[in-house]
């Protein structure tokens, strides 16, 4: 049984990079909760820099 969804950055979802959109389609979540957990969070900013190397583009879409 492998995951059916990766954890990747969102192609539709994205005001910067996309990271906080793919981690809210990963759980079904809103991107609009995700951000706000970002700005709350103390080392937000590092990581969303090591989400943003770390995580793989979603596969092009047509």
């Amino acid at each position: 049984m492998g995951l059916k969804n990766k954890l990747r950055k969102s192609s539709t979802d994205k005001s910067i990079t996309g990271v906080c959109g793919g981690i809210a389609e990963y759980f079904s979540i809103s991107s609009f909760a995700v951000r706000l957990i970002f700005i709350f969070l103390p080392a937000n900013i590092l990581i969303y820099l090591i989400l943003t190397n770390a995580m793989s583009d979603s596969p092009p879409t047509l």
